[in-house]
């Protein structure tokens, strides 16, 4: 295996990659190798494990949902800078809500409470926005008022704010496994 690495050029003690993919750090000419370690969640009672468990295939199930929405948010304010006129932008967001009814309501239709609860927070931990707000802008206050009261029967809050630091950190690391291709 040493002739192995030894061929290799970047298995060198230079700061370079080395074999099957290990890391070097070279200090005052003495090399040592780098081991990330992911941290693992250790749970002591096994409802615990199973609500992590439902939280993470929440996750991976909304993300892609929230970063598509976070893409048409971008796209529908360029857009809209772009019409001139407010009655061309009222007709672009009728058009836009009704592509987006379309193609969303199947999906929302078959969604957990803790995937849309979920979902409400990657949505403003990716737009800056909150649900709430996006209805407001785009639908009027009548509109997003009425969906409030809805969520509101059902247990949810379209006014709910991602918390990175606070109550969301579970989900923001789930985030970041996800991204990182650990899930």
């Amino acid at each position: 295996m040493c002739i192995l690495c030894a061929a290799v050029p970047e298995a060198r003690a230079q700061g370079g990659r080395g074999c099957l993919g290990q890391e070097w750090l070279v200090e005052a000419g003495d090399s040592t190798p780098l081991v990330h370690i992911v941290a693992v969640p250790v749970f002591h009672r096994p409802a615990d494990l199973r609500r992590y468990r439902r939280l993470v295939d929440a996750v991976k199930k909304v993300y892609p949902i929230a970063q598509t929405a976070k893409a048409k948010m971008a796209e529908m304010e360029a857009r809209l800078a772009g019409l001139p006129t407010e009655k061309e932008q009222k007709a672009y967001i009728r058009q836009l809500y009704r592509e987006i009814k379309d193609e969303y309501t199947p999906v929302l239709k078959h969604m957990t409470r803790t995937q849309g609860r979920v979902l409400l927070k990657l949505i403003d931990r990716e737009t800056e926005y909150t649900a709430y707000e996006v209805l407001r802008e785009f639908r009027g206050g009548f509109v997003a008022g009425f969906w409030q009261s809805v969520s509101k029967i059902f247990g949810q809050d379209l006014k709910s704010e991602y918390d990175r630091e606070g109550e969301d950190r579970v989900i923001e690391q789930i985030v970041i496994y996800y991204e990182a291709g650990l899930l």
